[in-house]
């Protein structure tokens, strides 16, 4: 299990899914992430911030779409514009340096890793689709009420609709952490990682891969 101490964290994107074969001759599905050009942008302390935590910058970008204010940014950290910027809380922090270069090597074969991503988006779904209500009988007299949600809201008291009502909406393109994955490679040199089984986004979608917090 990581603690507050040791807890590390990379930028990637996601490639798609692959396998590969473990010790037994089995199959393992795996998740292939891009963590290269991982740069620490960075540093934040208890004595300027209030609080301890490193500024990863991820991805290329042309220095002409970089506003003003993150351009002095990124040049007073000594590093060229990056496309992503994610702050990751850690109790090491004065460990790192500003223009500090990470590596898939940050995590070894065989780690535990927590991984965020942002869920595909399905646009908006009704109930059915949504939450997985059943529908009604699709027989003479329903008047298509097969897919509609019935009855939402109370009567008199309290006369409303309660927050946290299960309806149509936009479904999708939230962001959603798998716990407790396992590392099943870690290439430095081609800034790789697969992961074991699968990680949330659609092919091409950022990511954050975090040590786990809770532990195998």
């Amino acid at each position: 299990m990581a603690n507050e101490k040791n807890r590390v964290a990379l930028v990637g994107t996601k490639l798609g899914m692959s396998q590969v074969w473990d010790e037994n001759g089995f199959f393992v599905p795996v998740t292939l992430v891009d963590v290269s050009t991982n740069v620490v942008t960075a540093v934040k302390t208890d004595e300027t911030d209030g609080y301890q935590a490193i500024q990863l910058g991820y991805g290329e970008i042309d220095p002409a779409k970089v506003t003003k204010p993150l351009a002095g940014h990124f040049k007073k950290a000594g590093v060229t514009p990056r496309r992503h910027l994610v702050e990751v809380r850690t109790a090491d922090a004065a460990d790192y340096k500003t223009g500090q270069e990470l590596t898939a090597e940050v995590f070894a074969e065989g780690a535990t890793v927590d991984v965020t991503g942002t869920t595909r988006g399905k646009g908006f779904a009704g109930t059915i689709k949504r939450w997985g209500f059943k529908s009604y009988r699709r027989t003479h007299g329903s008047h298509k009420n097969e897919r509609r949600p019935g009855s939402v809201g109370a009567c008199a008291t309290p006369s409303r609709i309660l927050k946290g009502k299960r309806m149509a909406g936009r479904m999708g393109h939230a962001t959603n952490t798998v716990l407790n994955l396992t590392v099943v490679s870690s290439d430095a040199e081609k800034g790789i990682l697969a992961v074991k089984g699968a990680i949330p986004g659609p092919k091409g979608g950022i990511v954050v891969v975090r040590s786990a917090v809770k532990g195998a």
